[in-house]
């Protein structure tokens, strides 16, 4: 057996990145009947203050959130299947549904009332004056629908 070829697969940089896979994997199985339509599992990088900010615009408004530091968001967001176009800093799962951005909360409840046949929600970029974007500007920005077959439209408009 070649040593070499053990040592890629062995290095904790790869078990992190499986295990965080599985956890993913596992969280994105879970029929949303099980789920609480208030709980939220958020991953986010660490040292991010937007991120803190819109879990306290979720908590605000009735969402019981579970915050998760991971610092490779990008592992994260590609195991979903989140197009670079729709990224933005964080990304929750509520439900069977990925929420990836500054989503305001009221569209994550009208998307969990309606349940419409879809992947999830996503509000690209950074947009100011959006949940956890608050200061001195309000730029407009979309929330856009994410749906299985892979096309988007417009949610909502701020």
């Amino acid at each position: 057996m070649n040593m070499r070829k053990n040592e890629k697969y062995m290095s904790s940089g790869f078990i992190q990145s499986l295990m965080t896979t599985l956890l993913l994997l596992t969280a994105l199985s879970v029929n949303a009947t099980e789920q609480s339509d208030k709980k939220i599992t958020v991953y986010k990088s660490p040292t991010c203050d937007c991120c803190n900010a819109w879990i306290k615009h979720l908590k605000e408004n009735g969402f019981e959130v579970v915050a998760e530091n991971h610092n490779d968001m990008p592992m994260i967001k590609g195991a979903t299947g989140i197009l670079p176009q729709h990224q933005s800093c964080h990304t929750a799962f509520i439900g069977n549904y990925f929420i990836e951005g500054h989503v305001p909360a009221n569209d994550i409840k009208r998307l969990l009332r309606e349940k419409p046949d879809a992947s999830g929600l996503s509000v690209p970029g950074m947009p100011m004056g959006s949940p956890g974007m608050e200061g001195p500007r309000k730029d407009s920005f979309s929330v856009l629908l994410i749906n299985k077959n892979g096309s988007v439209q417009e949610y909502s408009q701020y």
